[in-house]
């Protein structure tokens, strides 16, 4: 899984930061993008076809060895070399292209609920095309005496230091060729793979070892330089492809959450707690769309209220609440948020 589950709700949540005055109506799509964000790694298990959506060894074509770049068509591609060289290669810019394109027939149809779906499948292969070992043969390290490398730099480095990646948005303008646009961040996003495999070999000899919170830190020390500004330039290239679909589409205007029929007729809208799972403390987001008396609580399994974070008369507006979980044991909790005659819960999970 690119960048593990905490990666890519870290990237689809700050793509709102990246849009523009244009898209105001887009405004609660961000939570969605990041709840969904890891919906494509789940369905590896069900559809055979979906794993190879996430890499391309882009190092076995021939043409990107000599010129630092391969033939940018899926067809052209095939006619080349076959379909079952390119299928083994793995088709995610074709994947991100084709995802984005069906984007693009959400908004012309109006299915704001599909769209919203399809868009965090677009953050998802966006994001895995910013991973550079998901650009490279190497991808394991098994090629150059980094074996494991992937998920140490993936999941363990990134998990411990999460808290670290920091960026604002930047500007987004429209796309002119997607195609391109997708295939230009794959190469350049290319040159970080020797980086990783560098930073591996130091932060192991400085450790000793390869698990050790120590190599982690060393690891992380020797990469943030890059890693972060990988994660800031996914979330932006995931706000430019959404609003690039929007506008292919001829601006289509949408109901003001963005979503569907009842999220819009919901008064509360509780949205899944980030990050989760999680160690320490999580963030909580709430929207409410009238004058509302409210409570939302932090509960265990057997109904016992561990935590009332509110309880109050909130006007409308959307609300930031922090739990720390310190001293709580490991397990799943649940969420609980209360308006009147509705209840909405989430299940949080503490590590």
């Amino acid at each position: 899984m690119s960048w593990g589950y905490n990666g890519h709700y870290k990237i689809s949540i700050e793509s709102g930061q990246s849009f523009n005055q244009e898209m105001g109506q887009f405004a609660e799509w961000a939570a969605t993008l990041a709840e969904h964000a890891s919906d494509a790694d789940y369905r590896k298990d069900e559809d055979p076809s979906e794993g190879p959506k996430h890499y391309i060894d882009i190092d076995n074509y021939p043409e990107f060895i000599m010129n630092g770049r391969i033939p940018q068509t899926i067809d052209s591609v095939i006619a080349k070399y076959g379909e079952n060289f390119v299928i083994d290669q793995g088709i995610l810019p074709w994947a991100t292209v084709t995802t984005y394109d069906s984007l693009v027939q959400c908004f012309l149809r109006r299915d704001w609920y599909r769209a919203v779906l399809f868009a965090a499948d677009l953050g998802h292969y966006v994001a895995d095309g910013h991973m550079p070992l998901h650009i490279t043969r190497n991808y394991n390290g098994q090629f150059s005496g980094n074996s494991g490398i992937h998920s140490r730099y993936e999941s363990a480095m990134i998990s411990t230091f999460i808290s670290q990646i920091s960026y604002t948005g930047d500007d987004i303008s429209f796309v002119e060729d997607v195609n391109d646009y997708v295939f230009d961040y794959l190469y350049a996003n290319y040159d970080y793979v020797d980086s990783v495999l560098m930073a591996d070999d130091y932060a192991e000899s400085v450790a000793g070892n390869t698990s050790s919170y120590t190599y982690k830190e060393a690891l992380w020390n020797k990469t943030k330089s890059f890693t972060i500004p990988l994660f800031a330039k996914a979330s932006n290239t995931l706000a430019a492809l959404i609003y690039t679909a929007w506008v292919e589409a001829g601006k289509p205007s949408m109901n003001p959450s963005g979503l569907n029929d009842d999220v819009f007729k919901a008064n509360v809208v509780l949205k899944q707690n980030y990050p989760n799972p999680f160690s320490g403390s999580t963030s909580i987001d709430i929207y409410i769309a009238t004058d509302s008396q409210i409570t939302l609580d932090i509960m265990d399994l057997s109904g016992r209220t561990l935590e009332v974070l509110e309880n109050s008369r909130l006007e409308r507006g959307s609300y930031k609440y922090t739990w720390n979980a310190a001293g709580i044991p490991n397990g799943i909790y649940l969420l609980v948020l209360r308006s009147g005659n509705d209840t909405t819960v989430r299940k949080i999970l503490v590590l």
